[in-house]
């Protein structure tokens, strides 16, 4: 029997890259959307590959479009297997200098919609004793990175959520929990960072400027160099994970990240030895 998988933020990017990948792989794929009007290219390249996709609207920012989503796959499969919480945004702007409404905004998209997201699936794949949760964060949700405070906050944030989870849901319920972690991608996330960045006002004119320019410079560099992945090389990685009988807590996609964030992760890799010790030491040892 097929698995059934719900993919948030799907129109571009590593979305779109791992509907079609998992689609290929005979997996059954609800891409879903927050505006349904951008889905004409993932059903094209469907299309193109001769794979079947199903779109659905959701916006991760709404609590009753995520349940009316959930509960429609519920409604027609009877069960969702994998969700993969995929949709969010990034943001470039200094402490100072960011309203508190870009704030909310950033939290809300990056950090809630995870959590509304999986709030929604949970209660049938705990029924089921059965399912698998993938959070994609980022390497900004182990280390933190000039600008990206707010960026990096609400991945640190579902980093938490993760481990959490994975310390008590997962051996009591056999749903397991993975948070993959990409360094740069080619992708229009990036572009949509830049655009987001010069629609809200751009760079000002103080005391952080030198500082936001050199960081714009260097990122601009790296990605000229060859580091950044591109997205179908993300989802190659997401479905790798998928694949495992046991996967990891934290999973980083390219060697670029497991350097970046290797003085975070190097006695703990994969965060397992971390995962058994919270568990035991605050449950007690498992059967």
């Amino acid at each position: 029997m097929y698995n059934v998988v719900l993919i948030t933020g799907a129109s571009t990017g590593v979305g779109l890259e791992t509907s079609l990948l998992l689609a290929s792989k005979g997996y059954k794929v609800y891409s879903t959307m927050r505006d349904v009007t951008k889905k004409e290219r993932l059903l094209e390249a469907a299309h193109q590959k001769q794979v079947d996709v199903t779109v659905k609207q959701l916006d991760v920012t709404s609590s009753e479009s995520v349940n009316r989503c959930v509960q429609e796959i519920l409604d027609e499969q009877g069960h969702i297997d994998i969700l993969v919480n995929n949709a969010g945004v990034g943001f470039i702007r200094t402490t100072e200098q960011a309203t508190e409404e870009e704030i909310q905004w950033q939290l809300d998209v990056n950090l809630m919609g995870v959590m509304r997201c999986t709030k929604a699936v949970l209660p049938s794949m705990r029924q089921r004793r059965s399912g698998r949760v993938i959070n994609i964060t980022s390497v900004g949700g182990l280390v933190g990175q000039p600008f990206n405070e707010f960026y990096c906050a609400a991945k640190f944030g579902v980093e938490g959520y993760t481990e959490s989870l994975a310390s008590y849901v997962q051996p009591h319920f056999q749903i397991k929990f993975t948070a993959i972690e990409p360094g740069g991608i080619v992708s229009e996330f990036t572009n949509n960072v830049l655009q987001q960045f010069q629609g809200s006002g751009g760079m000002k004119d103080d005391e952080y400027a030198p500082l936001l320019n050199q960081y714009i410079q260097g990122t601009q560099s790296r990605a000229s160099e060859g580091i950044y992945q591109t997205s179908e090389e993300v989802a190659r990685v997401i479905l790798s994970c998928m694949e495992m009988d046991e996967p990891p807590v934290r999973m980083r996609t390219s060697p670029w990240a497991e350097q970046f964030t290797r003085l975070k992760t190097e006695s703990d890799p994969s965060g397992k030895k971390l995962q058994q010790q919270i568990t035991t030491a605050l449950l007690g040892k498992q059967d």
